[in-house]
């Protein structure tokens, strides 16, 4: 396996800005503020944070998105729901140079479905904003469309959200004279949900192709990287890709502490799962709920015997066509259903406001999986719902594990449900 890059045999060069940041441990402590506005971001993006009705920051965004917009390289763990995709989207848009026609910012993502609705939410953020380009890049979609868009320096982004190979065979570093894409003036290299695109015991070949990309951008640069989960033994691995990091590990991964999140399980048999969950959509109050089951197989099946059962559902799973998972991932977010069946793939990242509840059909098969699957509801401080399903010693092992790990009592579901506590 090919080494990391290391920047240890470089000189360090003192920022300017030094005096902002106060060392802490490895990391620092962030400047305090108490209102987006005391970012002095643009005006822009201060009238674009008005209209999705954002308060306050979060404490990610608190600790973050000053150090960031200061170039600070920047290593952040923290729950799901924090708004750690805001910290990169607004700091790299204030810092973006729009007159220039080339790409200065890359974003790079473990699944299609995240690259899209992170490009998604630089257009929500960036619509007062003149002269902006955002695309978005993955594999399933036409290469030439891409190098079409990339060669015309009118359409050419500065921003580029995309996955690692995709992203790869754009910038093709082993024939530079095959790249489509440059990125020699890059200015921010940022990776979401780094820990799935780093571990090489996850998958090998997209940390190879993270690094290949890595190599083909300058030396200096600002490196962003952001997981809900970023264990101690990655960590060092990310670090090795920056310059003497801030890094940020909001909670930790100890405690499972999303504020107003009600956590339940029931036991029944796997036979016994398909009346209970009706029983449940039918007494429960909800705006949209996500059920989770375990494979590809399940989902399908338990979509249609809910549309048989008059229960409007619709389903995401990674068999599906790139456009089919889009359009139900779009239609599910603009609120044309409210029942959602899934596997793991929407159980990570996606972001989707009006969930809440969520319904683990199929326990996950690890305690991670299980953090991510119920971080779906209960997101930025709203209240949400999660029940599992237990019908086997398995599942009974992984509900034990989720506990010890998260240090918090799952509580047996109860015959009635206060909706005051999770609507």
């Amino acid at each position: 396996m090919d080494d990391l890059l290391d920047y240890e045999d470089a000189p360090i060069v003192e920022a300017e800005v030094e005096d902002t940041k106060e060392k802490k441990g490895t990391g620092y402590v962030g400047i305090h503020t108490s209102g987006f506005q005391d970012f002095l971001l643009k005006p822009e993006l201060q009238r674009a944070i008005i209209d999705c009705g954002f308060e306050g920051p979060s404490q990610v965004q608190h600790e973050c998105i000053p150090q960031a917009i200061l170039g600070t390289d920047i290593l952040c763990q923290a729950k799901s729901g924090m708004g750690k995709t805001a910290v990169f989207v607004l700091s790299t848009l204030h810092n973006l140079q729009t007159s220039e026609n080339e790409v200065q910012v890359l974003v790079m993502c473990h699944t299609r479905d995240l690259a899209w609705q992170i490009y998604h939410e630089y257009v929500r953020f960036s619509k007062y904003m003149e002269n902006v380009r955002c695309e978005v890049f993955y594999g399933g979609e036409s290469i030439l469309k891409n190098e079409k868009i990339l060669k015309d320096p009118a359409k050419r982004p500065q921003i580029v959200v995309g996955t690692p190979g995709r992203i790869l065979d754009l910038v093709s570093p082993d024939n530079p004279a095959r790249a489509r894409m440059s990125l020699s003036k890059l200015k921010v290299f940022v990776l979401d949900e780094c820990d799935k695109m780093l571990d090489s015991s996850r998958d090998i070949g997209m940390r190879r192709d993270v690094q290949d990309i890595f190599r083909a951008t300058p030396r200096n640069k600002q490196v962003l990287m952001f997981s809900a989960t970023l264990s101690k033994e990655i960590r060092p691995v990310c670090k090795r890709f920056m310059h003497e990091p801030m890094e940020i590990y909001v909670d930790d991964q100890s405690k499972l502490r999303l504020d107003g999140l009600q956590q339940h399980y029931l036991k029944l048999t796997e036979e016994a799962k398909l009346k209970k969950l009706a029983d449940l959509l039918d007494s429960l109050e909800f705006n949209q709920v996500i059920i989770f089951v375990s494979s590809i197989e399940r989902c399908a099946f338990l979509c249609r015997h809910l549309v048989t059962c008059s229960f409007p559902a619709m389903c995401m799973h990674s068999r599906m066509e790139q456009r089919e998972r889009l359009a139900a991932l779009k239609g599910f977010k603009n609120f044309e259903q409210r029942i959602m069946v899934a596997t793991n793939l929407l159980g990570r990242g996606i972001d989707i406001e009006r969930v809440n509840i969520v319904i683990n059909y199929d326990m996950p098969e690890d305690t991670d999986t299980y953090l991510h699957r119920v971080a779906r509801t209960g997101r930025f401080g709203t209240k949400g719902l999660a029940i599992s399903f237990v019908a086997s010693a398995e599942d009974s092992e992984i509900l034990d594990k989720v506990q010890q790990r998260f240090e918090l009592e799952i509580t047996k579901l109860p015959d009635q449900l206060d909706p005051t506590l999770y609507m």
